[in-house]
């Protein structure tokens, strides 16, 4: 009688990627805060001549919405054009939807308030990274986005 052989389990179609680890992330988050406060400083200068060169005080409810609306485009032009912050493109990664399409303006402007949320909870959002499976924080899966390594 011949011999069968065990069959190996065929591997699902999706063969899920690795995505990056945390301290990538954080790094690619700093590096990218450094671009950021070069562009706040210059949104701010701008600003400064329509407030006869005054510091902006807190009864101006105006300037931190302006400086916020400049962060989201920030973020959001890069992460709709491309994927990619310098912080992401420096350390190799990519912002993407879950299917790895490029992200939607209403993707970016869902991830970008999650994340200031994320931040607001003590960083919580982004330290659940560190206890998910799939290494996502609350601004990946709310946003229906995720990170990607560049390939």
């Amino acid at each position: 009688m011949p011999r069968q052989e065990k069959q190996q389990p065929l591997k699902p179609a999706y063969d899920p990627k690795p995505t990056p680890g945390f301290l990538r992330r954080i790094a690619a988050i700093i590096y990218d805060l450094f671009l950021l406060c070069a562009i706040l400083f210059a949104a701010t200068a701008l600003l400064l001549p329509f407030n006869a060169g005054e510091a902006y005080t807190r009864q101006q409810f105006f300037y931190p919405l302006y400086l916020l609306t400049i962060s989201f485009i920030f973020y959001g032009w890069f992460w709709t054009h491309g994927g990619q912050t310098l912080g992401l493109r420096a350390w190799r990664i990519k912002v993407l939807t879950l299917d790895q399409q490029p992200i939607s303006w209403t993707h970016a402007l869902i991830r970008f308030t999650t994340a200031i949320i994320s931040w607001g909870f003590l960083g919580l959002g982004f330290l659940w990274m560190l206890f998910d499976k799939k290494q996502r924080g609350w601004h990946d899966y709310l946003s229906k986005t995720a990170v990607f390594f560049d390939s």
